[in-house]
């Protein structure tokens, strides 16, 4: 594996750290700026609003760009938006440091990906892209409870500095070891995938799907700093590691999800979606207790993360004709989610339900996609998934071309 994958890997670690880590520096930096929790966990939003928009464009606009000269100038920027969140005088300045910063995520995501797979062969693209999306694991483990323990010991501006300093570390790398990759001869026909992909129900159907249900987890969970010190009362040094636990419980629930959605994809999307519904209603039920509040947790992120490559796997079954755009919308429903999921948590708080009600109010989201996992099951009428373009059939499993391991890819990504 070439050392330029590993250092697209470090990239996605700095990228996927500044995500997530705002869900353990929502009360500092709110009362360092002088707003509301619900008001600073819209900077969460701000975040996936980015990365909505950012993800289909940037994919479109930058295909006939040098690949490595597009991603030197999209990891200076962000990491040059992180700087400008460290520094932010105000709220309004950190928000639009936090949008530019998604923007570049959603560029470095798209180039960040045709770079792993153009530099190996065939038989080794699934694996690099592994090394990749590897990187937002460990920023789930590591980054984000990382930046909770530094925003806890010495201000949530020093969170934004370490992502800068990562981001740096990246850059170098990315300037010294990535390659210059040809570009395509065959400009891709991008009308010809728009009109494919989106008049296609059941993609709609996926981008339902996948919006409840990263939404329903992200509302509980974006809030979960408050809740374990407000109302289960577990002391602030707490948060990172309960948050370290979700990582490790997103870590393996993504494993085991990969491993099996390839034969019941369905069935992972059923039972994934159900069980974070029934550990958020008992998180509202047992907020107050706090081995409860940590065990659930764990099984949130593993329940959540389980679900995560059948999510992928299903937009690539449906939208396979469109390659350039599935991945970009699979990305952009997974941040409409985690938009919508921020929000709706912080108008549950502002209505003064308390925060134990963003677990109720993320139920109600993932009961709404099981009814949308339902009502694809029944379209789908229990034919087989449609195949990929492109991928001709090898009844012997034994040979795989370039799309076919694209879909065992993403069926191994994460929200």
């Amino acid at each position: 594996m070439p050392m330029a994958v590993y250092i697209l890997g470090l990239s996605v670690f700095a990228l996927g750290t500044s995500e997530f880590m705002l869900s353990g520096l929502l009360p500092p930096i709110a009362d360092d700026m002088d707003v509301s929790i619900p008001k600073a966990g819209l900077l969460i939003s701000a975040f996936a609003i980015g990365m909505v928009v950012g993800a289909p464009l940037l994919a479109v606009a930058t295909l006939r760009l040098p690949r490595r000269t597009t991603l030197i100038a999209l990891i200076s920027v962000f990491g040059l938006g992180q700087v400008a969140g460290a520094l932010a005088p105000t709220y309004e300045v950190l928000f639009v440091s936090r949008v530019v910063s998604a923007l570049a995520c959603a560029g470095f995501w798209a180039v960040g990906a045709a770079v792993a797979i153009a530099m190996v062969p065939v038989n080794a693209r699934a694996r690099a892209m592994a090394v990749m999306i590897g990187g937002l694991s460990i920023a789930n483990v590591l980054g984000v409870p990382l930046g909770a323990f530094l925003g806890e010991s010495f201000g949530w501006r020093s969170a934004f500095w370490a992502v800068g300093a990562a981001s740096a570390i990246a850059l170098v790398g990315v300037v010294t070891r990535i390659p210059r990759i040809p570009l395509p001869d065959e400009k891709p026909q991008l009308k010809r995938e728009v009109v494919a992909i989106y008049r296609d129900r059941q993609v709609w159907l996926s981008i339902v799907i996948t919006a409840l249900a990263a939404g329903g987890v992200f509302c509980a969970f974006s809030y979960l700093a408050p809740l374990l010190t407000d109302v289960a009362g577990l002391d602030s040094g707490w948060v990172p590691w309960v948050l370290g636990l979700f990582g490790v419980g997103a870590l393996i629930g993504t494993t085991i999800g990969g491993r099996v959605a390839d034969a019941h994809l369905f069935g992972v999307l059923l039972s994934g979606i159900s069980a974070s519904t029934v550990f958020l209603v008992a998180l509202a039920l047992f907020a107050s207790n706090q081995i409860a509040v940590v065990v659930l947790a764990f099984l949130l992120g593993l329940s959540a993360f389980y679900t995560a490559p059948a999510l992928n796997a299903r937009m690539f079954n449906v939208a396979g004709v469109a390659p350039t755009l599935a991945g970009a919308t699979t990305t952009a429903a997974f941040n409409l989610g985690n938009t919508s999921g921020p929000w709706l948590g912080g108008a549950v708080i502002d209505a003064d339900f308390g925060f134990r009600a963003t677990a109720w109010a993320g139920a109600a989201m993932l009961v709404l996609g099981l009814v949308a996992v339902t009502v694809s099951l029944r379209l789908r009428g229990g034919a087989p998934s449609r195949r990929i373009a492109g991928a001709p059939a090898h009844p012997g499993g034994e040979r795989h071309t370039g799309s076919e391991q694209a879909v065992a890819v993403e069926r191994g990504a994460g929200l």
